[in-house]
């Protein structure tokens, strides 16, 4: 692990003073953990003073937030519906699907953000609040570049309709028009409100002709005298043209449409028509767009890009996808005087006014505090055909890249992990060597988890992993004495040494307790026995007791004395098979014949004579067990040797 030196006057971990200690650092999966060293400087004390601490720096908070987690979670549906969308179909006839999809990425930021707020206001925990206000400051940004990238990119709105989305994009991102709306006209009276003439001039700054026509209706009906002057403010906001993208009329015919309107405006204004009442006339030259007097609203409209958006819909409603980024740049520079450096999100939106989409994803990948937003929406116009230009980045293209990225972040929540195999899954280049290297990663809890990665990686055919996950699980099993949870996962990572020492504890299990645990396991072991010698013998000799319990003696007989003689079972159990063969020499029928029990005497012989040395270590009480064992098992094999040669020559005669 090497140090880092850190410049003095860089914060980067509350309650670390880098002037004073030296720091150390490994990367972890999706975390750095920063410790503090012993270095000592030359002719310097230590580095660090008092008791040394460790620091884990998170590179995405997000994931442990439950509501975000349900972001995570939706967002990870419309993915993959969006993955299945046949990639042999021309753009434009997906193009309604990508419109779909892009809304519906949209609303599940929506819905996020309106949960937040309604906890961030039922809190009382101030620290919460203020978590909870910047996690709804961060998506009400996402939401409106994400709305504006939709708007330019991947419905490519053209002129004449590029203006009327642009309208609602300001309208859906600029809500407090409508609670001032509500506020002012549930009222006892609207027209005396302060923030009235407020609230009139700002539905016509968002274009609102109908809603700003009804609010001025309630002044008119106050002042008589004025009722013309109003009237004709009327006539002027209904007969405003709006273009009809499914209409008949063209473009050309609807430019010709506004300019006429547009000069009555003007000379309404020129006749001062509406010079007995400021607020009218201040109506009037906005929609002549006076640029002096859109700029005196800087208040209603709060932000450069409303700013343009309304200067666009009073001077030049036709404007040209094209020539966007010129009006885009001057409004900024208006609106936001000289100023030198701009907000991140300026600098975004700007962008995507430029139509620079490298720069919005880059500028996103640095501002925006995970990698949530840049993945989903570079995958998004990826499939739209929009990042062709950008295809080398990292040696994979620039969508792969940011996905492997959100993914890997992903891997590091104990339970959205899951949710990040789907993303490798489509990332062909590099997915499948990233999702290798973090399953490997992932705790394996419980059994249950250890399943669900087994499942991912039998799956994918992922052969290493899934001996691995295996190998871990058999050990864990093992040590906690769960000998027939030990022996299936060892089946299962097809590990024959394993499964040989697990079958040599299931038989020592039975020598103490004189039966076997786990009877169903072994009972259907099937082709998996013949994994190794221990395990087929232990299935064999599982086998021996069923057919014994069973009372099918000659099958029994048979099978018992294979064990011994095919050399199947450890010398170490034929002491154990030679005493389960007692009680079948001692039965009244002949069940070994006399060649069968030649061979048992034989064996009993073989294992008499290698244990002829005593055995210091064994107690003398279990040597007289075993001598007596030896005495009677010679005894009854004699006897059913004399039996079975009497009857064998019966038959023969």
């Amino acid at each position: 692990m090497e140090e880092v030196d850190v410049e003095p006057n860089i914060t980067l971990i509350p309650g670390v003073d880098f002037r004073h200690k030296h720091l150390g650092f490994v990367w972890g999966p999706g975390d750095i953990v920063v410790y503090e060293t012993n270095y000592t400087e030359k002719g310097g004390g230590p580095g660090g003073s008092g008791r040394p601490a460790i620091h884990v720096v998170r590179k995405d908070e997000d994931i442990y937030s439950p509501i975000l987690r349900k972001l995570f979670n939706e967002s990870h549906h419309i993915f993959v519906d969006l993955q299945r969308i046949k990639k042999d179909l021309p753009s434009k006839n997906k193009k309604p699907q990508f419109v779909s999809i892009s809304k519906n990425y949209r609303s599940v930021i929506r819905a996020c953000m309106e949960e937040l707020q309604q906890i961030a206001v039922s809190t009382q925990d101030d620290s919460l609040s203020t978590q909870y206000g910047n996690q709804i400051s961060i998506l009400l940004a996402v939401e409106l570049i994400w709305n504006l990238c939709e708007v330019l990119f991947i419905d490519a709105a053209p002129a004449g309709t590029l203006l009327l989305h642009l309208l609602d994009w300001v309208r859906l991102h600029k809500v407090d028009v409508d609670v001032k709306a509500r506020e002012i006209l549930q009222s006892d009276s609207p027209t005396k409100h302060p923030a009235y003439w407020d609230l009139v001039i700002s539905f016509v700054l968002q274009g609102r002709m109908d809603e700003a026509r009804q609010v001025l209706m309630k002044q008119a009906s106050l002042q008589p005298a004025a009722r013309p002057m109003f009237s004709l403010m009327d006539n002027l906001l209904h007969k405003m043209p709006i273009f009809n993208p499914g209409g008949t009329q063209t473009l050309t015919e609807f430019d010709v449409k506004w300019r006429h309107w547009h000069e009555e405006c003007d000379r309404c204004l020129q006749d001062s028509s509406f010079a007995s009442n400021s607020h009218l006339e201040t109506i009037c030259k906005i929609l002549v767009g006076d640029e002096d007097t859109l700029l005196e609203q800087k208040e209603l409209l709060s932000t450069w890009y409303h700013f343009l958006v309304t200067r666009l819909l009073y001077t030049h409603p036709t404007v040209k996808p094209t020539d966007l980024h010129h009006y885009a740049q001057s409004c900024m520079h208006m609106f936001l005087g000289t100023r030198n450096a701009l907000e991140p999100l300026d600098s975004i939106l700007l962008a995507a006014f430029e139509f620079d989409l490298h720069q919005v994803i880059k500028d996103c990948s640095i501002a925006l505090n995970n990698w949530w937003f840049v993945a989903h929406l570079t995958d998004l116009l990826d499939h739209c055909k929009l990042l062709q230009s950008h295809n080398l980045h990292f040696g994979s293209n620039l969508r792969e890249f940011l996905v492997l990225e959100y993914a890997s972040g992903l891997f590091t929540h104990h339970s959205l992990w899951q949710l990040a195999v789907d993303y490798f899954d489509h990332c062909p280049e590099f997915g499948r060597v990233y999702l290798e290297l973090q399953i490997e990663r992932v705790p394996l809890d419980t059994e249950r988890k250890a399943l669900k990665v087994l499942r991912i990686c039998e799956q994918r055919q992922m052969t290493e992993q899934v001996r691995s996950i295996c190998k871990i699980m058999a050990k864990r099993a093992l040590r906690n004495s769960r000998l027939g949870s030990a022996l299936s996962w060892s089946i299962r990572a097809k590990d024959a040494a394993f499964a040989t020492l697990i079958s040599e504890r299931f038989l020592q299990d039975y020598c103490t307790r004189g039966s076997f645990s786990d009877l169903d396991l072994i009972d259907n072991l099937g082709p998996a026995m013949l994994l190794s010698d221990r395990l087929t013998f232990l299935g064999k000799y599982r086998e021996f007791h069923k057919l014994y319990g069973e009372k099918q003696f000659t099958e029994a007989a048979k099978l018992l004395l294979s064990l011994m003689t095919a050399k199947i079972a450890p010398r170490s159990f034929w002491m154990t098979l030679l005493t389960d063969a007692l009680p079948l020499l001692e039965q009244k029928e002949v069940i070994f014949s006399a060649e069968q029990t030649h061979e048992l005497m034989f064996c009993l012989e073989e294992l008499t004579s290698e244990k002829c040395d005593p055995n210091p270590d064994q107690p003398m009480q279990d040597e007289e067990v075993e001598s007596t064992k030896i005495e009677l098992l010679r005894l009854a094999l004699a006897r059913n040797l004399a039996n079975a040669i009497v009857k064998e020559g019966t038959v023969e005669a």
